[in-house]
């Protein structure tokens, strides 16, 4: 199709004022949308403001105007975009096929590129998307300091003497949010975890950034789980971090690199299928081909990665898992992980699992489709809106008046624990119900027989 539209300003080379480069947005992509609105009501943000700008169809119409040169990249434009959860519940609604969570990856990109951030932000990027994520080991370090502050003191001292107030950004938020961490981390070194019983497949098996520090509990019960089923699994040597943050926030660059050191690592034992515990990293990871797709050396590679990427729970169905022989006699209602139900399109295959287990009452969720608010980072860099919609699933959770919500991605896992807590706090009550994992729920069915 030809790139002039009305109302552009071509500049040299065909370029264009507002968006350029190898991570502009594609035209295919932008102008597929035809602002039917269909996008509005699936949209967490549009529910929430009424406000137009904050649907997809109001950020695409701002991306075409800043693409066309007839809307500058200000930090109001700008604003609007950061606003987007990125959830994709728009892509399940829209008629037209528009790839929005693309789009809005491309432009965060193209933000990166062309308008210039706070000095806070910027060195928040360093720390966080371009020195922790892509080296386990100085993420584990901090894990461990994280430990420290909270262990020895230190956070009443920061908290008492008002010290959170004078550091840059929103330390106090920061710090309020800051998760509980695992006792031990887990770490990715290689270690190969056989199958009982006859092998049904060899695994290689990402254990990630958030969820090895904050749920690395987790991560050994989904190894259990897949060995009980046959399954034999390697932690490969030299993986890092998916890039999943990195690719959502307009940092493609590193995002790709990771993807690069990861590719190595999962093909070098030429697995049957390469296994993610948590949605947000299964969807990243079956999204490589197009991250990669301009780099020569690895775009086979990419591809035959995102082929094999399979979600834990899609994983088990697929390969038939044991039901487990006793009850765990508990209420539970499932929280639906949006790279799960919106970009892997798996919402099927927890629910099988979680019914599986004699005694569970699984109830079904009030607005399953509406984004819990954690995003990632959003949960810390729109806090007002993430808190909002937080809010809105817990109040969702309580209302099922069960004892446990299942979920399957840490950012999930984490928000829905804080939104809890926070909703108790304000309702002056007594909180009930705990935060799992399907997988969790599934290792101590076993573990009783």
């Amino acid at each position: 199709m030809s790139t002039d539209q009305p109302g552009q300003s071509v500049g040299p080379a065909g370029t264009f004022p507002g968006f350029s480069g190898p991570h502009a947005p594609k035209d295919d992509d932008l102008y597929r949308c035809v602002h039917c609105g269909f996008c509005l009501q699936a949209c967490p943000t549009y529910l929430e403001t009424g406000l137009e700008s904050e649907s997809p169809r109001g950020r695409i119409a701002l991306m075409k105007a800043v693409r066309e040169g007839r809307l500058e990249m200000s930090p109001s434009v700008i604003g609007h975009w950061d606003l987007c959860l990125q959830c994709r519940a728009c892509e399940l609604a829209c008629p037209s096929g528009v790839e929005y969570g693309r789009l809005m990856e491309a432009t965060r990109a193209q933000v990166g590129q062309h308008a210039s951030r706070s000095f806070t932000e910027r060195t928040a990027r360093a720390i966080g998307y371009n020195t922790l994520l892509p080296s386990p080991t100085k993420l584990r370090m901090a894990g461990t300091a994280l430990k420290l502050y909270k262990k020895t003191g230190m956070r009443t001292i920061a908290r008492g003497t008002g010290m959170l107030k004078l550091l840059p950004g929103d330390a106090e938020l920061a710090d309020r949010y800051l998760p509980n961490l695992s006792k031990i981390f887990f770490k990715a070194s290689g270690q190969v975890h056989p199958a009982q019983g006859v092998r049904k497949a060899r695994v290689a098996m990402l254990a990630g950034c958030v969820m090895a520090l904050a749920h690395a509990e987790t991560l050994e019960a989904t190894v259990r789980v897949l060995n009980r089923n046959g399954i034999e699994v390697h932690v490969t040597g030299g993986q890092v971090c998916c890039g999943a943050l990195n690719t959502h926030f307009g940092e493609p660059d590193s995002a790709i690199e990771m993807a690069m050191k990861n590719i190595d690592s999962f093909l070098s034992i030429n697995p049957d299928a390469i296994v993610s515990a948590s949605a947000g990293c299964g969807a990243a990871m079956k999204d490589y081909e197009q991250l990669l797709i301009n780099e020569s050396e690895y775009a086979d590679r990419a591809k035959q990665v995102a082929d094999l990427t399979k979600d834990v729970h899609e994983l088990l169905v697929e390969q038939g898992f044991d039901a487990p022989k006793q009850a765990l006699n508990v209420s539970v209602t499932y929280q639906d992980p949006c790279h799960l139900a919106n970009v892997q399109k798996i919402t099927e295959a927890p629910r099988t699992i979680l019914n599986s287990i004699p005694g569970l009452q699984l109830i079904e969720l009030g607005e399953p489709a509406l984004c819990c608010g954690s995003a990632g980072t959003y949960s810390l860099t729109q806090r007002e809106m993430s808190a909002r919609l937080g809010k809105r699933k817990a109040q969702n959770i309580v209302a099922t008046d069960a004892a446990v919500v299942a979920t399957a991605n840490p950012g999930c896992a984490m928000q829905l624990d804080f939104a809890l807590t926070q909703l108790a706090v304000s309702d002056t009550s007594e909180r009930t119900t705990k935060v799992r994992y399907v997988i969790d729920l599934l290792d101590e069915a076993y573990s009783l027989e």
